[in-house]
């Protein structure tokens, strides 16, 4: 067994949860930075304020990629940073900092893999409708253009937008993440119509302009099933699983936002569902949201079918291992979850999201020992492997979530999924064992992972 010779390896991130440096060298405030400094939206009311402060310790971090042997590195720009109140008047200076980024990625041999957004929202743009207001695909457009003319010299992998269901589902739908709201029925499916088409013109405009020839996807996430046995009946019901609109949650499933993309239209589930409160487009409108993708990069962590035990008590038993996030310990649906996705869509699989949250804590020789991560790592990469010498789908990358500790978004910081750990007191950074570990994952390209079996 093995992963294909030019299998993109690599780490994630994304602006809010590591930058910092909220307020300097004319960035302009995001939903985030106004939202969570209100009391009970975030764990202990933190904010992302200062975070990982990687915008002052940039050549720190990518030193110690260069340590851990990175080759991939999946960022995301701080629209806000860049367009300070969301369109118009330019931020040369943040401008200047992902140039220089990219710069000196490439220079130490780090291929950027840039996402354009991952939730933080200009305020600027909130005030005036957000997702709502149908100038906003307008708006994303017009801050692509100035990103993608800055760097797509240099850049050839593009994420559009990261987790739109988190993005809707989150934000407006259970309320939990910025701006902490819950919408109706009617304005989530208008919202949810904006942010695709917010994706299909961004994915256009770099399709036919980037200096580089591209190489475009977005990143969902998404309800993921592992079917009871492998039997043709269990593993049709978890693929029916896996799809499913989801009724008045149907901002969370993968289908809603994964079927006009790829296939040119909304499921028919979704009219089953809600009839005419779906908005009504254009076939113009539809073309640009299906506008042609690269690949298919998407988040997996856990699958659904043993997330919750008021769901699914049968899958659920006390002492069950699970993440800190309460996120169930499920490898097989590396597995099963890119055999469906690549199954439905026909794209190259890329992992851009993956890993765990643990109370992590340095020990008394000054190192951290988070076995139970390379544990999870090693097990997930397995079953994603295997997906590929079993059943050929393309897999074409894994980015580890993430690089470092973060600010993990209402949790605070609270919850760490970093291969580096940060002392947030200090901004001490410390390469966990699991750090060392993917090392050598990457250098071998991953045959070290059948080494130790």
């Amino acid at each position: 067994m093995s992963f294909p010779k030019d299998f993109m390896w690599g780490v994630a991130s994304a602006a809010h949860q590591i930058e910092g440096a909220y307020n300097e060298d004319g960035k302009g405030l995001n939903i985030w930075d106004v939202c969570a400094g209100i009391k009970g939206n975030t764990k202990y009311n933190e904010t992302g304020k200062v975070a990982c402060d990687h915008y002052h310790r940039v050549d720190e971090d990518i030193a110690n990629m260069v340590k851990l042997g990175v080759r991939n590195y999946r960022f995301s720009i701080s629209w806000a940073r860049i367009l300070p109140d969301g369109t118009g008047r330019i931020n040369e200076k943040g401008l200047q900092f992902y140039s220089d980024l990219v710069d000196k990625l490439l220079a130490n041999g780090i291929e950027p893999i840039v996402t354009l957004y991952h939730w933080d929202l200009p305020y600027e743009l909130y005030k005036k409708g957000a997702w709502l207001n149908d100038d906003i695909s307008e708006w994303f457009l017009e801050y692509t253009k100035v990103v993608v003319d800055a760097l797509s010299d240099r850049v050839t992998y593009w994420i559009t937008i990261n987790e739109p269901q988190c993005v809707l589902g989150c934000g407006y739908y259970a309320g939990f993440h910025a701006p902490f709201e819950h919408a109706n029925t009617r304005n989530l499916l208008h919202m949810g119509h904006n942010i695709l088409l917010s994706h299909g013109k961004a994915a256009h405009y770099i399709r036919h302009n980037a200096k580089k020839k591209p190489m475009i996807s977005f990143a969902p996430i998404g309800p993921s099933y592992i079917p009871e046995n492998e039997s043709p009946e269990a593993v049709e019901a978890a693929r029916a699983k896996t799809f499913d609109i989801g009724g008045e949650g149907f901002a969370f499933s993968i289908s809603y936002w994964s079927d006009p993309v790829y296939l040119g239209h909304y499921p028919e589930q979704l009219y089953e569902l809600f009839g005419d409160l779906v908005p009504a487009y254009n076939k113009e409108e539809m073309e640009l949201i299906s506008e042609p993708l690269d690949f298919y990069a998407t988040n997996i962590y856990y699958s659904n079918s043993t997330f919750r035990k008021d769901v699914y008590p049968e899958n659920w038993y006390q002492g069950r291992p699970e993440t800190d996030l309460g996120w169930a310990m499920s490898p097989e649906v590396m597995f099963w979850s890119t055999k469906f996705l690549y199954e439905r869509y026909g794209k190259p699989i890329m992992i851009s999201e993956n890993g765990m949250a643990e109370h992590d804590w340095v020990c008394l020789d000054g190192k951290v020992h988070d076995t139970y991560r390379i544990d999870y790592t090693h097990r997930y990469l397995l079953e994603f492997e295997r997906a590929w010498e079993e059943v050929g789908v393309p897999i074409m990358g894994y980015l580890h979530w993430s690089i470092m500790d973060n600010y993990e978004w209402s949790e605070g910081y609270d919850k760490r999924f970093g291969l580096i750990y940060v002392d947030y007191r200090t901004q001490q950074r410390i390469i966990k064992d699991s750090g060392y570990w993917y090392k050598e994952v990457m250098a071998t390209n991953g045959d070290s992972l059948h080494a130790a079996q």
